[in-house]
């Protein structure tokens, strides 16, 4: 199953690895019922697309999908968002204003990112969605909403639960159904059909290719931003190719100082050997090496611990590909 057939266009939701089509299948399954919904995973894995998915796939399809992005969000702005508010409620409030729950009646409302919800509104939305009931900010007359409910977060609410941030009475309001959306790593086997549906996407009408050469690298690097960053270094590559080939050399050369998040040398990394000389110092003490044979070691070292994995070496050194081979002919 390659896409998620009849719950959205073939051009955003693709994938026909094993994770991916779990995922589908649990999409598929919920979304023609009206239970609440609470998509996890990393940034970058597709939540509002599953979102969409799930409400196209409903009873609601015909209504409005609203979607509140909760981080970042102040308690005022949150307030006033989702409840609306009425002309005077507060300084700059110069007409009634629906909030998104209002617009939601018949539909489906989707709180990305729901564990940035601040703690004080926290006890509000849950009052929202056990009776159905708000009112606007600065008004005394309560209104009624039904709307289907979708949520998703990056973070790890049961943690979040045992520590206090989060009410466990919210936790379990709105984790009725959850659905895992893979990493990318978890489904390396779809960046081909991700690259291409991407590439046809990016530029309409010029079909774009990459060798066998290239797609190999994209295959062996580590994407902590998951789709998202994909989606970017192919838009890089955009830019430098030349022709409608893309090969191995523009991918190092997009690669190039490349800013490298979380960056951690794996645990079965040895230490770097030092460069031992055949004599002690006159202290007793092993002499030290030179930089250069330090620095050579250590990339020798990390080579042999990532199974001469160039890719994978350079992201865990924190440059590029094209760098990491310079270094080493440099260093002979």
């Amino acid at each position: 199953m390659p896409l998620a057939s009849g719950l959205v266009n073939e051009k955003e939701f693709v994938g026909n690895s094993a994770a991916f089509n779990k995922m589908l299948g649990r999409v598929a399954r919920v979304g023609s019922t009206d239970a609440s919904v609470l998509l996890l995973g990393e940034s970058g894995t597709g939540k509002e697309l599953a979102a969409r998915a799930i409400h196209l796939a409903s009873k609601r399809k015909d209504k409005l999908l609203v979607t509140l992005e909760c981080a970042g969000l102040t308690e005022a702005l949150f307030e006033s968002e989702l409840f609306g508010h009425v002309k005077g409620a507060f300084t700059g409030a110069q007409s009634n204003k629906k909030g998104l729950v209002e617009l939601a009646d018949g539909g489906t409302l989707f709180l990305d990112e729901i564990g940035d919800i601040p703690q004080s509104m926290q006890v509000k939305l849950l009052r929202l969605l056990e009776s159905g009931t708000f009112r606007r900010v600065g008004s005394a007359e309560v209104q009624s909403a039904d709307f289907r409910l979708i949520c998703a977060t990056h973070k790890n609410l049961a943690q979040m639960v045992e520590e206090g941030s989060f009410r466990v009475d919210l936790f379990y309001r709105i984790n009725v159904f959850p659905i895992h959306l893979p990493s990318l790593e978890q489904r390396k086997e779809d960046i081909p059909l991700l690259v291409e549906t991407l590439l046809a996407r990016m530029t309409p009408g010029k079909e774009y290719q990459l060798t066998e050469s290239a797609m190999q690298l994209l295959m062996k690097l580590q994407y902590r931003g998951n789709i998202r960053e994909l989606r970017n270094l192919l838009n890089r590559a955009l830019v430098f190719a030349d022709t409608n080939m893309i090969d191995q050399a523009v991918l190092e050369e997009c690669l190039e100082g490349e800013i490298v998040v979380h960056s951690e040398v794996p645990d079965e990394a040895p230490a770097p050997r030092m460069e031992e000389n055949t004599q002690a110092g006159s202290n007793g003490q092993r002499p030290w090496a030179d930089l250069k044979t330090n620095e050579l070691n250590y990339l020798n070292a990390l080579l042999q611990a990532n199974g001469n994995d160039k890719a994978k070496a350079a992201k865990v050194a924190g440059i590029s590909v094209r760098s990491l081979y310079r270094k080493l002919e440099e260093l002979k």
